[in-house]
This record gives C-alpha cells, sequence and structure tokens, in this order.
C-alpha cells in the first residue's frame, strides 16, 4: 500500500463516508475486507443456483487428475459475486444512504484462478461518483480480490452502485 493510501485511510474513516464528503475520496482506497474462504462446499453451492456444473469446479477428483490447476477451481462469477457483499463488509455505502443498489459492472477481468479452499479478500478504491436528480448518485468503484499468497489477484471489476440519499440526505 501506498503512503498516501495508507494516510488516507487514517485520516477518514470509511464509516465516515457521506455523500457530501464522497467526491473527495475519488481516488483512494475506501478498505479491506477480511479474509474469506471459497471453500468446496461454497463453490457447489454456486453451480447448484446457477446451473454451471462444470467439471473444473464440482469434480474434485477429475479436477485433481485433469485441471491444469491440480484440483477444482472457484467459478469467475462467484467471484465476481464476492464483490457486493465484501464490499457491503467494508462498509463503501455512505452512512446516509438509504439504499445502494448494484446498478452495473463497467469493467472484470478474471485475471487468476481461485483454487478451493483459497481464501480472498477485497480491496476497494473509489474511481468516481456522478450525480444524478434528487440527490441521487452513482459510485464507480475499482474492486481487486485478493488471492491469499497470491502476487496476482482474482479478479479485478470496477462496479458502479446507485445510491439512494435518506430523507435528509442530499449531494451538494
Amino acid at each position: 500500500m501506498s503512503s498516501v493510501s495508507a494516510l488516507t485511510r487514517t485520516e477518514t474513516k470509511v464509516s465516515d463516508l457521506t455523500l457530501s464528503n464522497l467526491s473527495a475520496r475519488i481516488g483512494m482506497e475506501l478498505g479491506v475486507s477480511e479474509w474469506v474462504t471459497l471453500d468446496q462446499s461454497r463453490i457447489d453451492d454456486f453451480a447448484s443456483c446457477t446451473g454451471d456444473r462444470q467439471w473444473i469446479h464440482i469434480d474434485v477428483e477429475r479436477a485433481k487428475r485433469e485441471s491444469p490447476y491440480g484440483g477444482p477451481v472457484a467459478h469467475g462469477y462467484l467471484t465476481l459475486a464476492m464483490v457486493a457483499p465484501l464490499a457491503m463488509q467494508i462498509g463503501v455505502i455512505p452512512k446516509d444512504v438509504a439504499a445502494g443498489l448494484n446498478y452495473g459492472v463497467d469493467k472484470a477481468r478474471f485475471l487468476s484462478a481461485v483454487p478451493a479452499g483459497a481464501r480472498v479478500r477485497l480491496r476497494v478504491v473509489l474511481i468516481d461518483v456522478e450525480p444524478k436528480e434528487n440527490g441521487q448518485a452513482v459510485m464507480k468503484t475499482r474492486n481487486t480480490l485478493e488471492i491469499e499468497g497470491s502476487d496476482k489477484p482474482a479478479l479485478i471489476a470496477d462496479t458502479l452502485a446507485f445510491l439512494i440519499p435518506a430523507a435528509r440526505s442530499r449531494l451538494p
């Protein structure tokens, strides 16, 4: 982490984010989540709910024999699906917002497979804030899902959140 990011994180805690001070944080790290294990059970659950039952994800014995990774790996879209809950854990939605809704993904790149049982965490940087009508805003963040012990992240995704202010909060 750069000294600028470290300084910024200590100056303004992510819990201090509001619609009025959000723009001042553009380009700065908002936080890093706790480590989360992507175990085989979670991978199997994701396969079950999405119907994506490729052997490289759910057939442990075959993946050990035939996969270039030496075992099963998490679905790329499972890693992408981890962005929202880990961002919420960090607290990236300003405290004076009634709702922060998924608004889209501008860009996502799956850079490295995540082996079953690996731990991941999310690092979030605020990229942009676009004011909308009625004090609403679209917040763009760069989300890097890191794999414990790896220099290469699992993914980097620029996501959008539509922010709806609480009744008393409005962007300047």
